[in-house]
């Protein structure tokens, strides 16, 4: 078959990428893995530490002005809707804001009219009167769709916070865009491609192909969209990028699109560290930039996406304790064909910690192997002591089911760029859910019936049998109520808020995955081996409800690298998992789980009251899989064994452990630990197992 060669691709050594949308082909005939140290990085010049210094003067000023400097109340956001707006466009090198002034929010209103009303005037902003009207007679939204089909049961359930952090007043996210097709076909390029794709749709109109063919039809409009942003500032992306800085700005623009038309919660960049390298690459060999010129493009991205913010409620922001948006960037890995996926640019994207100084955004995660480059891996610990802001995911387990072009969505979500999307689940309160089974159905702190009404233990002290019986029981009601919750949630986004450019930068035939999540693992944990272990005595209230209990004795505690209570953590998540399995799922999307509460374990805390492990009423939750606070007695080798056992065969979605040490315990002075310890060995998968997996590769090019 011959090849096409578009304007842009000289260099590169073409394939199956050259006849149709096929990135990963592109990237792993073309990158070039890097083995060296970081002598060869770039201070910032000139131009950056300008330009850096009038951003974090916005960042004071908006911190002067109690979190926000300033909101856009009239033009609803869109991918087109705001002028070109800069910094300092002379100062520039990628361009591009959410709006036409730097840190002015936008107003996202599809989600819900009601929430950034509240958003705009919690800061003293009031949405225009034309806005609220339309979005209130004439337009409905997402969240009016999903309280229209809520159950009595769901808004009680919502309200007592048994699940919470529901996206149903704003952008679902975990979903992301592959923008590096922007940088690689051009615009035009990828509306013929969605073209043919709904030109060979199944035309039997059964209500499925009626969807996917209105689906198409708005990605189709979304990509046309996306080629007039770049034509407001002035950037021609309609045809493959043919310089780095030209790459860097495509890739940008795709992105910027994407946080222009959603407001989601965790709206991740994906994987364009070893794919823009390319591009640096080429042009480093060209003599068409220097090393200085390449570090400062990064750097000016970097810095936009720093940049990245959205209006949110203060509910919000005190579920994830503070103003997150997870602009998360994944880095590194292993190749299934065995090569290191580390490229000079993984080594630029981690500079910018040093060259603009730490942050949270964007989440700089590295998807961590054994057999990543020595130099990198120190280079890697070295950044993580001076900035505590790199993030690290085990490359080794994930590469098993997602091959080596996925990404990190949010925290811990892992799915192939441009093929796999999810459907975010926020969490179920498992321990709220154990305070249900004991006292019948009814909240222990508002006192009333929220769910079903089951015989609520009687006896003084607690019977593990009694209790886990009653538990399972109640953990069947939430696990049905929860997935039913969050087919009407994904139901309504699709039809009122709908994600289209994100969608258009992703295959026809995605595969979706329905996330779930759970909160309290180690209070419920802990709760059931002080009942089985120790002896728990009940306190009620004078109607009968138990709001506090006694502990008499001792118990193992989850953390300590103790079986006898890391397996009762081991057997809930895959007694919750396999509840959550048992129902219908949105899009017949395969149902995951994570263990992760970000930081809405505080939140969760207040909610829930006091726990049979001696937790007090509105303590908070432990962050997602780790140790009750002050439990792990042990030390932490023990403390990360007990995480370890968790299996990530059901809770796929992730497991977090949020694990801070002094840096003196990585290594002495300079000596980094950086991995001596053979892990491979102590894993069920050998070293080379993810290249010898059989079909593995199966499904990773559309071609293959």
């Amino acid at each position: 078959m011959a090849q096409t060669r578009l304007e842009g691709w000289e260099g590169f050594e073409l394939g199956r990428w050259s006849n149709s949308v096929n990135v990963r082909d592109f990237i792993q005939k073309n990158y070039t893995p890097y083995d060296g140290d970081e002598e060869f990085l770039a201070s910032p010049t000139e131009n950056t530490v300008k330009l850096w210094d009038k951003v974090l003067d916005l960042f004071k000023q908006e911190r002067e002005a109690g979190g926000v400097l300033d909101m856009d109340t009239k033009i609803v956001s869109t991918i087109t809707s705001h002028g070109a707006g800069y910094i300092d466009k002379d100062l520039e090198k990628i361009v591009g804001l959410q709006t036409d002034k730097p840190l002015k929010r936008a107003l996202h209103p599809f989600g819900g009219i009601r929430m950034a009303q509240t958003a705009c005037e919690s800061y003293g902003y009031k949405v225009d009167d034309e806005v609220v009207e339309i979005f209130t007679k004439y337009r409905k939204t997402h969240n009016q769709g999903v309280f229209d089909v809520y159950t009595p049961e769901m808004r009680k359930a919502r309200h007592a916070a048994i699940i919470t952090g529901l996206p149903d007043a704003y952008g679902r996210g975990r979903i992301i865009g592959d923008y590096r097709r922007v940088a690689l076909y051009g615009v035009d390029y990828l509306i013929e491609d969605k073209k043919h794709q709904l030109s060979t749709a199944l035309v039997r109109m059964v209500s499925k192909n009626i969807r996917l063919r209105e689906e198409l039809t708005e990605q189709i409009r979304a990509l046309e969209r996306l080629a007039k942003l770049g034509d407001i500032y002035e950037c021609d992306i309609r045809k493959p990028a043919k310089t780095a800085k030209e790459a860097i700005q495509a890739v940008y623009l795709g992105y910027l699109a994407s946080v222009k038309e959603q407001n989601g919660a965790a709206m991740s960049l994906g994987r364009t560290s070893t794919f823009l390298d390319i591009y640096i690459e080429r042009d480093l060999k060209n003599g068409v930039i220097t090393e200085e010129e390449a570090q400062e493009y990064i750097d000016h991205f970097i810095m936009k996406l720093r940049m990245i913010k959205f209006a949110r409620t203060p509910e919000y922001n005190s579920l994830f304790s503070g103003d997150p948006q997870w602009v998360t960037e994944s880095i590194g890995g292993i190749g299934v064909d065995g090569r290191h996926m580390v490229t000079k640019n993984s080594f630029r994207y981690l500079h910018t910690l040093e060259n603009l100084g730490a942050a949270p955004e964007p989440n700089l995660t590295v998807l961590w192997s054994t057999r990543l480059p020595e130099n990198f891996k120190r280079y890697c610990a070295k950044i993580s002591i001076a900035s505590s802001s790199v993030q690290y995911e085990n490359d080794d387990l994930m590469r098993v089911t997602h091959g080596d072009d996925y990404a990190i969505a949010c925290c811990v979500s892992s799915m192939r760029v441009g093929k796999e999307m999810q459907f975010f689940g926020a969490r179920a309160n498992l321990a709220k859910c154990l305070l249900y089974a004991i006292n019948g159905g009814v909240d222990e702190r508002l006192k009333e019936q929220v769910g079903p009404k089951f015989r609520p233990v009687t006896t003084e002290y607690l019977d593990y049998d009694d209790v886990m019986e009653k538990y399972d029981a109640m953990m069947d009601w939430l696990a049905g109520l929860y997935v039913n919750t969050l087919n009407v949630i994904h139901y309504m986004h699709d039809k009122y808020c709908y994600e289209s450019i994100q969608m258009a930068l992703h295959d026809r035939d995605v595969k979706r995955y329905f996330a779930t999540g759970i909160a309290g693992l180690s209070v419920v944990a802990d709760s059931l081996s002080a009942i089985k272990y120790a002896k728990v005595k009940t306190i009620r209230d004078e109607n009968g409800i138990v709001e506090d209990f006694e502990i008499e004795g001792d118990f193992p505690k989850y953390g300590n690298d103790d079986d006898r209570v890391d397996d009762i953590a081991v057997n809930l998540v895959k007694t919750f998992m396999d509840k959550i399995k048992s129902h219908h799922t949105y899009r017949d999307s395969v149902p995951t789980m994570s263990i992760l509460t970000i930081t809405s374990n505080v939140v969760y805390g207040k909610k829930t009251g006091n726990t049979p492990d001696g937790r007090k009423m509105g303590e908070p939750l432990a962050p997602g899989a780790n140790p009750m606070h002050r439990r792990d007695t042990s030390g932490a080798v023990a403390s990360l064994a007990s995480v370890a056992k968790l299996p990530f065969r059901y809770a796929q979605d992730g497991i977090s452990n949020t694990f801070s040490i002094v840096p003196d315990a990585l290594g002495k002075e300079d000596k980094v630990f950086v991995g001596e310890i053979d892990l491979d060995n102590l894993a069920a998968c050998g070293p080379d197992m993810a290249c010898k997996i059989p079909n593995l590769e199966e499904g990773l090019d559309s071609e293959a």
